[in-house]
């Protein structure tokens, strides 16, 4: 893994331990931040894991994009448009962890036809 990758996921984790304490104590206005930040790093880690780059202010095109969870454009806009959710918390960890399998499953398969060949 790349230490790119690493580096957003570890940043992750940090921002996923502190919004689990923002929901117990249900503190609107940082879990919302917080969601915030998450979404903005997941959306760094799809665009990563695809090898593209965001240009400022352009939306992503999730249908040029092989490796993606399925149904991100619908879950990322239910998170969206209601991150002091405890299920939009949820569902961003999910795709978090469903992009990282398919990145590991990207590298693996990468590593793989290099061997062959």
């Amino acid at each position: 893994m790349d230490k790119v990758v690493e580096e957003l996921l570890g940043e992750w984790e940090k921002i996923k331990a502190v919004l689990i304490n923002d929901q117990r104590s249900r503190n609107r206005e940082k879990v919302i931040e917080r969601m915030e930040a998450g979404i903005k790093l997941f959306k760094q880690f799809l665009l990563h894991s695809n090898e593209m780059n965001q240009n400022k202010g352009s939306a992503i095109v999730f249908s040029e994009l092989d490796v993606k969870p399925i149904n991100v454009a619908e879950r990322l806009e239910f998170i969206s448009s209601r991150p002091v959710l405890y299920h939009s918390f949820i569902q961003l960890s999910e795709l978090m962890v469903e992009q990282e399998k398919l990145y590991r499953k990207k590298l693996a398969m990468k590593k793989a036809s290099r061997k062959t060949t």
